[in-house]
Formats: structure tokens, C-alpha cells, sequence
């Protein structure tokens, strides 16, 4: 159990990094993101995560800590896939370059705010009701057929009415890029909400995991525009992630509601070090066959 005292200092520390990025989108907002400098913030987010799970055993316990690296990993491969929508988003609006900077990261504040008021009622979904399991497998199992079999289109974004509307109301570009970032963030969080909680139902390893996988994304999208063509299999990979935890889910709510063997099958219980080590594993494969594949690509640039 997490000490209230625990969650403060945790939520404090944590928006006090995100008024530190904000505070740093808007000094450079009239400039251009380098590689370079993306790359090192880049690391720096990672490193911090990497860090915050290695310590969290002193505030939570052992398996907490696993149930952070995994929650943690499948959110940050999942915003992976998000920033190359972004990244068509931003393109085909045409926002500048150096105002690209601010609407991410306001995009991602309120992609953190969404998750904030979606986290709760899960949570008292899952505490009120152990078949939701059913519903949010199903529902994972879903998303991850069709983002298998939409995964090569992912480049065909189309306005929504809203934002057409804007653009013929003569809204500046900069408002219509956040309301489509915002639109689209709610999508993408109705599918890793019930991701990292079939991964884990503790609401603190739910929150830091989320907030993590959120920050740096503003740096990791700069450094991730170059290689939009390159990891081709991403989204296939993910939609193998997200139907094993569906699967996963599944599972879970036939022995929540004491249904241990189906047609004399016993229901497995998969353990959080196979779902760790199954999604490093695929996250692996994925990217080092994207990169050998398009090889060629990367050549002739």
C-alpha cells in the first residue's frame, strides 16, 4: 500500500518536471529542436524512468517494481506509435518548425490530464466489477486487429469535422494542431489505459508508468521525425502486444470470477516476468526487423 505521503512528494516531483519542460518549450519556442539536443533529452527520460524503477522498491515492493518496467514499456512503445500520427498530424497542418515544439508539448499535458481522470475509473471499474477484465480484453483484442490490419494506412490521417470546421471558422493553425493532438490523445488513451492494467491494478504503478512513457516525448518526437519511414512494423508489433495482454486480461477475469479450467483446459496464469519478458522480446524483433528492411531506405537518404 502507497503511503499518502508517498503519492505527494511522487506527484509533486513529477509536475515539477513538467513545469520545467513547459517552462523550456516556451523559451524556445521561436527555435528548432537539433538531433542532438533531442537525443540527449531523450536519454535523459529514459534514464530517469530507468532510475525512478530501480529505487521503487524502497517505497513499494519487488513485484512493484516489475509491474512499473512493464506498464512502463508497453506505454512508451505505444506513445512511439503516437508520435508518428503526430508527426503526420503536424505535417499535413503545416505548423512551422519551431512552434512545433510548444503545441507537443501542451498536446501531451493534456494527454497526461485525460489519463489523470481515466486512471481513477478504471480503477474503481476494476475494484467494483472483476468481469470489466472481459470487456477490456475483448476491447484490446479489438484494437489490436485493427491496428494489424490498419497499421500500412497510418498514413492516410483525415480531418475530423471539428477540426475542418476550425480551419473554415479561420482558427490559427496553432489551435487547430492542439485540438487534433487533444482528439487524438483521447483515442490513444481509451487503448493504454486498459493495456497497463492488465498489467498491473495498482493506481500508482498505473499513474508513474503513464507519466513517464509521457515525458520527453516533445524530445523524442524531433528525434523520431527521421525514421518515420524506417520502423515500418512498429504498429504490427504493438498489436501483438496488445493482444497478448488482452489475452492476458481475459484469462485473469475467468479466475477472478473462479473459473479455473474451460472444457477441462486449466486457465493459465501468466506471470508478470513472462508479459515483461514477451514485450521486451517483441519490441526487439519489431524494430530490428523494421530497420533491416528498410535499409535500403536509409541508404538512399
Amino acid at each position: 500500500m502507497i503511503s499518502l505521503t508517498t503519492w505527494v512528494v511522487t506527484i509533486a516531483f513529477l509536475a515539477l518536471v513538467i513545469a520545467f519542460d513547459l517552462v523550456l518549450a516556451i523559451l524556445r519556442r521561436n527555435k528548432e529542436t537539433s538531433v542532438i539536443e533531442a537525443a540527449g533529452w531523450t536519454i535523459f527520460y529514459i534514464a530517469a524512468a530507468i532510475a525512478f524503477g530501480y529505487f521503487l522498491p524502497h517505497w513499494a515492493s519487488a513485484q512493484g517494481q516489475k509491474e512499473f518496467f512493464a506498464g512502463w514499456l508497453t506505454e512508451y512503445a505505444l506513445s512511439v506509435d503516437n508520435i508518428f500520427v503526430f508527426i503526420i498530424i503536424l505535417g499535413h497542418l503545416h505548423v512551422k518548425k519551431e512552434k512545433q515544439q510548444l503545441v507537443l508539448l501542451l498536446g501531451i499535458m493534456l494527454t497526461i490530464a485525460i489519463r489523470g481522470a481515466l486512471i481513477p475509473l478504471g480503477a474503481a471499474l476494476i475494484s467494483r466489477f472483476a468481469s470489466i477484465f472481459f470487456l477490456f480484453g475483448a476491447f484490446l483484442i479489438y484494437t489490436a486487429v485493427e491496428l494489424y490490419r490498419g497499421s500500412s494506412d497510418e498514413e492516410e490521417w483525415e480531418e475530423g469535422r471539428i477540426v475542418a470546421n476550425m480551419r473554415r471558422r479561420g482558427i490559427s493553425t496553432f489551435a487547430i494542431a492542439l485540438v487534433a493532438l487533444g482528439l487524438t490523445n483521447l483515442v490513444f488513451s481509451l487503448d493504454s489505459i486498459p493495456a497497463i492494467f492488465g498489467l498491473t491494478k495498482n493506481p500508482y504503478i498505473v499513474t508513474t508508468a503513464n507519466v513517464f512513457a509521457l515525458m520527453g516525448l516533445r524530445q523524442l518526437y524531433f528525434l523520431l521525425e527521421g525514421l518515420l519511414q524506417r520502423l515500418v512494423y512498429l504498429s504490427k508489433g504493438l498489436s501483438i502486444i496488445l493482444a497478448f495482454i488482452g489475452v492476458k486480461m481475459i484469462f485473469e477475469a475467468f479466475r477472478g470470477i473462479g473459473v479455473e479450467e474451460i472444457f477441462g483446459v486449466t486457465v493459465p496464469e501468466v506471470s508478470l516476468e513472462f508479459s515483461l519478458g514477451a514485450i521486451i522480446t517483441c519490441l526487439i524483433i519489431t524494430t530490428v526487423a523494421s530497420l533491416t528492411a528498410t535499409h535500403g531506405i536509409a541508404g538512399a537518404e
